[in-house]
């Protein structure tokens, strides 16, 4: 088949129930959309006008909020307008675009996931020279990496789908144009893909987990020296907010590229797609907001 003139099928799970399922899965993407949306640029507008935020913590959970707003309005709308108009044709340039823009977020994410793990080890393993280490150079050092970085690795993930044919079957069973489901419908040109999947899976995967773990040891052993039971509480409070969001995210979404490719997983893995793509973006605002003091307390001059 011709790959110049295709056009994919979308058919999420859901859209195989009743029609009441169905209505309960608009409304639900809706209003997680709108929902996430709303919390994340909150939090980039009280870092943005409180100075006293204007630090390397805040700068990287900022970077976050974007690249979650990202995340969800690279999928959901699309999404949306097949449940409500009916449409689930994809042609392919369309889909290969939204392939694209999906892995720079998810490269990004991973990225200042992973530059926020280091913040932490830092500011509490190092405290005295947090400000030497990460200064103003430093950060926009690491974020501009963060995001030519993102772009190139999409960019070989984008070309390594190029490479794929498509004999019969041209239906995606996902809720927008990903790419593992693209190789479970391909009937060759994988090589490619699959290298530049175990080469994320180590370079963006098994090294930054391996590293945050260690780190992470070191922090909590620095922690439990702290004589204060307000200092630990406070040094507690700032690592867990960042240990759960990447527990969450790493969880799902190393899950679903590690999920064998077999009809008995086709569910649980668009499930685990739909929580680390929509879920997860608009639960971080929330797990940092809610457990931060710093931020509530700007938000509260911000509405006041």
């Amino acid at each position: 088949m011709e790959n110049n003139t295709l056009e994919f099928h979308i058919v999420p799970f859901f859209m195989k129930a009743n029609n009441k399922l169905f209505i309960c899965s608009t409304v639900f993407f809706f209003l997680i959309y709108i929902f996430g949306i709303l919390v994340n640029s909150v939090i980039i507008t009280v870092i943005c006008l409180d100075i006293h935020l204007h630090t390397p913590m805040y700068l990287f959970l900022c970077n976050l909020s974007v690249v979650d707003m990202c995340y969800t309005t690279v999928t959901v709308p699309k999404l949306l307008y097949i449940l409500l108009s009916g449409n689930n044709t994809v042609p392919l340039m369309q889909c290969f675009i939204q392939i694209y823009f999906f892995f720079i977020a998810a490269s990004a994410e991973i990225t200042i996931l992973f530059i926020m793990a280091y913040d932490r080890y830092v500011a509490i393993c190092c405290p005295l020279y947090y400000h030497t280490i990460l200064n103003k150079k430093t950060c926009i050092l690491f974020l501009t990496a963060t995001w030519v970085c993102a772009f190139f690795n999409s960019s070989l993930f984008t070309n390594s789908t190029l490479k794929l044919f498509f004999c019969s079957s041209v239906t995606i069973h996902q809720f927008f144009c990903d790419a593992k489901a693209l190789i479970n419908i391909s009937c060759s040109g994988r090589d490619m893909f699959y290298i530049v999947v175990y080469a994320n899976c180590f370079i963006l995967g098994f090294i930054p987990i391996v590293c945050n773990l260690m780190s992470y040891v070191k922090i909590i052993r620095v922690i439990l020296q702290i004589k204060s039971k307000d200092g630990r509480s406070k040094a507690f409070s700032t690592c867990s907010s960042h240990l759960t969001v990447m527990v969450i995210y790493y969880g799902s979404g190393l899950s679903v590229y590690l999920i064998p490719q077999s009809d008995r997983f086709g569910l649980l893995e668009q499930i685990l797609t739909v929580f680390y793509t929509t879920v997860v973006p608009m639960m971080n605002p929330l797990i940092y907001s809610l457990r931060n003091s710093e931020v509530k307390r700007s938000l509260k001059k911000l509405v006041a």
